[in-house]
């Protein structure tokens, strides 16, 4: 079976309620869009979304920033696009391969038409008289 949406359902109070509705208006989404995003984001994030007004957005804390951040060597950078371009060469062949055997099973179907068995051969030549 494939993956099926389920439907949340929970109370607010009036004033959560109107505040979600501006939120929508503002971004010219239904309501049940902003809850959408908002879970996406939270599954994205194993449950790890905080929540900062706009005005906070830019002030630099003392606390981690979120989403965590990591430094990447460029060593692993190139081995990764090194493993792609592989990844890819990898796949072409394969197609390649898949390409050859396709041909080779069809080759072999129309010459097995072709196929002379003795035991035919055999039979052909008892009903044939020797001139």
């Amino acid at each position: 079976m494939g993956n099926k949406n389920k439907t949340i359902s929970f109370r607010v109070n009036e004033d959560a309620f109107d505040a979600l509705q501006e939120i929508a208006e503002e971004r010219d989404i239904s309501l049940s869009a902003v809850f959408r995003d908002y879970v996406d984001l939270l599954v994205e994030h194993d449950g790890q979304v905080v929540v900062v007004p706009e005005d906070e957005l830019g002030r630099v804390e003392d606390e981690p920033s979120f989403p965590p951040t990591v430094e990447v060597p460029k060593s692993f950078v190139r081995e990764h696009e090194r493993l792609e371009l592989e990844t890819e060469h990898l796949r072409e062949q394969l197609e390649e391969h898949k390409t050859y055997v396709t041909e080779l099973r069809d080759r072999l179907e129309r010459e097995e038409e072709e196929v002379l068995l003795l035991d035919d051969l055999d039979e052909e030549t008892e009903s044939t008289p020797l001139q």
